[in-house]
């Protein structure tokens, strides 16, 4: 069993912890858009790191339309999810990461569910995400949500699409499969 996941809104305190993760158990390239300098985690990249959380922060009705959030196994943060509106707002994207050592656990599939009841909520009436065919993990979870997956002709990317779940509920989202 996954154990408890859950998804929190980003403050002050979670993006502190959030960083840590990241820096203990992430690549740069795999958690944050790129910044230029010598690879790694540099004061610079971290810096940018919290910057682009922060302002994220007015979630998807602020300036850019967009709301991350802490994903939480069993209490504590092992990565982070988005969610960003597209076009009209019917469309929401979605992306996330977990630390290396919490893939493969079945996190990043309970998570997206979870990501999805937010969507719904929203009053999306599609979630959209991009990966690559060789990322087998992303895959699974996507598939495990009933995404419907669409192969580049061109590349290795592969897009996919989700119907946003609705819960009654305005519980904060946690899942335990």
């Amino acid at each position: 069993m996954v154990g408890r996941v859950e998804l929190r809104r980003m403050d002050e305190a979670g993006l502190g912890e959030l960083l840590a993760v990241a820096v203990g158990d992430a690549a740069p390239e795999e958690v944050m858009p790129p910044v230029a300098g010598p690879p790694g985690w540099t004061p610079e990249r971290e810096e940018a790191f919290r910057a682009w959380h922060r302002a994220r922060r007015a979630g998807l009705a602020g300036p850019l339309r967009e709301s991350t959030y802490a994903i939480t196994h069993d209490g504590e943060i092992v990565g982070a999810a988005r969610l960003a509106v597209r076009g009209s707002g019917e469309a929401l994207e979605t992306g996330m990461w977990l630390a290396r050592s919490h893939r493969g656990h079945g996190i990043g599939t309970a998570a997206l569910r979870l990501l999805l009841d937010e969507a719904g909520r929203a009053g999306a009436r599609v979630v959209v995400a991009d990966t690559t065919a060789h990322n087998a993990a992303a895959l699974a979870a996507l598939r495990s949500n009933g995404a419907t997956l669409t192969p580049s002709e061109d590349t290795a990317d592969v897009h996919a699409e989700l119907v946003p779940r609705e819960r009654p509920s305005p519980a904060p989202p946690t899942a335990n499969p």
